[in-house]
């Protein structure tokens, strides 16, 4: 089929499939079609910075007397935080190895309901193996999420809008990080809660809000790519003829034709030695920049969010009740960092904005560390540090997620999530909220000093690695950046092994 013939998916021989869909979901124009996608599925992200920022802020409440849960302040942002996040990193190995099998909309329609089910027995917790417990499973939901999302949204996200949508979406996770610090104020008043109720209402607000996410979900549909893939080619030409009558309808125009094809040989599933092959040994360069990307803003972000309420505890004497509303704060930065600078990672390009940013919110972290240690800060201004320092932070980790879901090829795209997620948040994210907990805890304000300088180098360190290693993948196709491990013909020298 030449470039310009009608598109479609034409089989070339037994076993292979010639098709343009690639090309065509890449020079749509955007439409109430994306918009679908974006909510139906970048909504869950919001669910998530309810889930830990609701932790955080009700860890004090939780602590106290008459909770009705006997657990200290630190088993709560120190070890069920931890088993959080050990949950996510299992979940996103677990669920990412199903979604590059069994396809991205079964996956994140499974790993939603288990976080419903694992929040809402959360909310009967009655003791703290209970409350661990659960708190596992619901990291274990939301790492298969991570997987399943991102790795279904940049397929489905046309080429020249990628970077934003992808930075947008993931940062929104700070949405729901300011309704859950707000929502910590209303529930933790005990004149409105008793002290045993409030904590366990808020994660009942979780679940309904889950359950309208799992109703818009349900309408966004498979990606094509997967499909033409996994030998649905027929299915996939169907979905992208139904999306571009849609798109003509609403602009009134016809859309340009395809300038591309790629022939592939079409395969039920990738095993684990070849996927590990092709990411360290075909791209060991790309891999090693994930790690560094996602260590540094594991280890900052797991463990100042949730930290941060026991810093202003601790340090400056902030009431339990009020920590909430700084929160909020800090959140709003973390989302206004996206937000703002995520067309850039499009425009301005990948290497700038991630290297950039990295290393931004890792000075700037070093220089709030040194105000801290010299008694300057307060809790006004500490927080107000802190939003300077996140607002570059989050558009840094928005963008590792955008980086290993791009620069791996489509048969390994969510397990190579799910990989670099569970292998920086390990080594980050685990040790981060148990060695966070310890300094915090222990009320000396150089052990806090330390633990800052420590997510500082971090990041700064991840940045320099993108300096070198960070690959120019703005508004270019999926495929072009890394050709598809069944792709019969390469289209693009520029999608060579070891970068």
């Amino acid at each position: 089929m030449s470039a310009s013939a009608t598109p479609g998916a034409v089989p070339a021989a037994t076993g292979t499939v010639t098709t343009a869909v690639p090309a065509r979901l890449d020079r749509l124009p955007w439409s109430r079609w994306h918009w679908m996608i974006v909510i139906g599925l970048g909504t869950v992200w919001i669910l998530d910075g309810l889930e830990v920022t609701t932790v955080g802020n009700i860890a004090g409440r939780l602590s106290e007397e008459g909770s009705g849960l006997p657990i200290t302040s630190a088993q709560v942002t120190g070890i069920a935080a931890a088993l959080y996040v050990a949950g996510a990193c299992a979940g996103a190995l677990f669920f990412g190895w199903l979604t590059d099998r069994y396809g991205r909309r079964k996956l994140f329609m499974i790993t939603l309901a288990v976080y419903l089910v694992s929040t809402a027995l959360t909310a009967l917790s009655f003791s703290p193996w209970w409350f661990f417990v659960f708190r596992f499973f619901t990291g274990f939901g939301i790492g298969g999420e991570y997987a399943a999302i991102n790795s279904a949204i940049d397929e489905l996200i046309p080429s020249k809008y990628r970077g934003r949508v992808d930075l947008i979406i993931n940062g929104s996770y700070w949405l729901g990080a300011i309704g859950g610090a707000l929502l910590s104020v209303v529930m933790l008043n005990t004149d409105i809660f008793p002290k045993d109720l409030g904590w366990r209402l808020t994660f009942a607000l979780g679940v309904v809000l889950g359950l309208v996410i799992l109703l818009v979900r349900r309408h966004v549909p498979e990606s094509p790519r997967w499909q033409f893939i996994h030998g649905q080619g027929e299915e996939a030409e169907a979905l992208v003829s139904s999306v571009e009558r849609g798109i003509e309808e609403e602009r009134g125009e016809p859309l340009p034709p395809p300038d591309r094809e790629i022939t592939i040989q079409q395969r039920k599933s990738i095993g684990f030695g070849l996927i590990a092959r092709t990411v360290f040994g075909r791209y060991p360069k790309r891999a090693t920049l994930g790690l560094a990307l996602f260590i540094g803003q594991a280890f900052l972000y797991n463990a100042i969010t949730f930290g941060f309420g026991a810093i202003l505890t601790t340090f400056f004497d902030v009431p339990t009740g009020k920590t909430g509303y700084y929160f909020a704060v800090i959140a709003a930065g973390n989302f206004m960092g996206p937000l703002l600078l995520g067309k850039l990672f499009d425009t301005v390009g990948r290497r700038i904005m991630i290297s950039s940013t990295y290393l931004l919110s890792g000075i700037l972290l070093f220089g709030t560390a040194w105000l801290f240690d010299q008694g300057s800060l307060d809790a006004v201004t500490m927080t107000a540090c802190w939003c300077v320092v996140l607002f570059f932070a989050s558009a840094g980790a928005s963008s590792a997620y955008l980086t290993v879901s791009e620069v791996f090829p489509m048969e390994t795209r969510a397990m190579a999530i799910a990989f670099f997620y569970a292998l920086g948040t390990a080594a980050g994210g685990i040790s981060g909220p148990l060695v966070f907990a310890d300094l915090t805890e222990s009320g000396v304000v150089g052990d806090t000093v330390l633990a800052f300088q420590i997510g500082a180098g971090l990041m700064c360190a991840a940045g320099l690695v993108a300096v070198f290693l960070a690959v120019n993948a703005e508004r270019r196709s999926l495929e072009d950046i890394a050709t598809p491990l069944s792709a019969v013909e390469k289209e693009s020298p520029s999608s060579a092994p070891g970068m």
